[in-house]
């Protein structure tokens, strides 16, 4: 694994001197707008691996995007042949059904002390739920960002990121009322604790992710990537582009159905993708928002 190839994938070309804050910005920025958040392996016949040199290959050198076990992961590798100081947290996902947040801490993310603070580093949420920069590990501090309104809180030594969004425009009316557009105005997204994890910490999750009937990533077939003006999804045959702050206060969310002729060239323009051979895409009854 070489650290350069990987600065060729997202597109940095330095100046890299040292471990500091602007740089650990760029790079998060960079990574979340080249490698997309996407779980096409596991429609496509095969799995997820959290096996760091099997993530290098896939999402380097193939070019591929994976979900947070795997994006994550390559970015604490990441950090750490870059300098930082940094520690691997598990988070739990809010779901809305419990209602709560969710047993299983299946989200991976990274704490990294840099210039005297200490931030939250995630680069593979998705959607508009995804920090494009590091979040200052600070509780009630506004943190704002293109996709929204980003604070962290804490009680008891939980900590829980909460988004308040844009309202949503959505010129194609066969999706004004779609499952798919988030209208909560402010919404928690996940919770988690300081307590360090380690990757082995997360394969029982990846397990259950890949293999549950009940799980959201078999039962729904997830592209997004972010964009310099806001993001872009395919989720099941249902595209999306957003923009956000459109018009002020509002998101433009631009919605369409491809067809399966569609597919590998969607992905391969919008989402700079090589073609995913056997896919499958899904798109069943389970909650899930851009």
């Amino acid at each position: 694994m070489d650290l350069q190839e990987y600065f060729q994938r997202i597109g940095f070309s330095g100046p890299f001197e040292r471990p500091d804050f602007p740089t650990l910005l760029l790079v998060h920025r960079l990574h979340v707008m080249s490698v997309p958040f996407e779980n096409l392996c596991l429609h496509s016949g095969q799995q997820a691996s959290m096996e760091l040199p099997l993530v290098f290959n896939k999402l380097v050198r193939q070019r591929r995007g994976g979900w947070c076990c795997e994006n994550n992961l390559l970015f604490s590798w990441v950090l750490g042949q870059m300098g930082y100081t940094h520690t691997t947290l598990g988070a739990r996902v809010y779901n809305p059904h419990l209602p709560g947040f969710s047993e299983r801490e299946g989200h991976l993310i990274n704490r990294v002390e840099v210039a005297g603070g200490s931030y939250i580093a995630d680069v593979s949420f998705g959607g508009g739920s995804q920090i494009w920069e590091p979040l200052e590990l600070v509780a009630g501090k506004e943190q704002p960002q293109p996709p929204g309104m980003f604070r962290l809180k804490e009680d008891g030594g939980t900590w829980v990121l909460e988004k308040t969004s844009r309202p949503p425009l959505i010129p194609n009316e066969a999706f004004t009322k779609s499952s798919l557009v988030d209208r909560r105005g402010t919404k928690d997204i996940y919770c988690f604790s300081l307590e360090p994890r380690q990757p082995e910490d997360f394969h029982a999750a990846s397990h259950y992710y890949q293999t549950a009937p009940e799980s959201l990533f078999l039962n729904k077939s997830i592209c997004s990537l972010q964009t310099p003006t806001g993001f872009r999804a395919l989720i099941g045959w249902v595209y999306s582009e957003v923009t956000f702050g459109y018009q002020e206060e509002y998101d433009l969310m631009e919605m369409r159905e491809i067809t399966d002729a569609e597919v590998q060239d969607v992905l391969r323009k919008k989402f700079g993708m090589p073609t995913v051979n056997n896919l499958k895409l899904k798109n069943n009854q389970i909650s899930y928002t851009l």
